[in-house]
């Protein structure tokens, strides 16, 4: 976690990544801002929301978990289990309002469906690559992935922004090997 001190410095990361994964959406910002701002306000207002991670009270990383159920809400984010089918996370990607306009599944093969859901992860990682979109996981420190889509060309913006925040990114389909 950066200095509690540069509050500021980390309102406005959590502001910009916001922007940056909700151009359309300015309550996703908002969400994030007030449980930065007012932490003890944003749980007494989304109690039920935080009871299903087991917060009832201010946490640490609490404004990025309201970043992330906010991009949830508005359908711009898909979180997956650890031991997630494919066809679920095919699925739930097709959703997302971020989706590329170009399918990458056409370009998937029958047997990339039968990996693991880390390994699946990456391999839809890489297709939305070849098509000029990225796939993140915004890191909360569990077994779940939290993943948002984005062009490919501002994936290092977001994990910028989110270092200056205090959290970090990882890129599905980037730097790794094999299927």
């Amino acid at each position: 976690m950066p200095d509690p001190h540069d509050a500021d410095a980390i309102r406005t990361a959590l502001a910009e990544i916001a922007s940056l994964l909700a151009p359309a959406h300015p309550a996703v910002a908002e969400e994030a801002l007030r449980a930065h701002d007012s932490p003890h306000e944003y749980v007494g207002a989304f109690g039920d929301r935080l009871a299903g991670r087991g917060i009832d009270e201010p946490v640490d990383d609490l404004a990025w978990i309201a970043l992330i159920d906010a991009l949830d809400a508005h359908g711009l984010l898909a979180e997956f289990d650890w031991k997630e089918d494919a066809q679920e996370i095919r699925d739930r990607l097709r959703q997302l309002e971020s989706r590329p306009s170009v399918d990458p599944w056409v370009l998937f093969e029958a047997d990339e469906t039968l990996l693991p859901t880390e390994e699946f992860l990456h391999a839809c990682g890489r297709r939305y690559r070849e098509i000029g979109a990225a796939l993140a996981v915004l890191d909360i420190g569990s077994d779940c992935y939290p993943v948002v889509g984005l062009r490919a060309a501002r994936a290092d913006e977001l994990t910028a922004l989110a270092a200056r925040a205090g959290f970090s990114v990882q890129h599905l389909g980037v730097g790794r090997r094999g299927r």
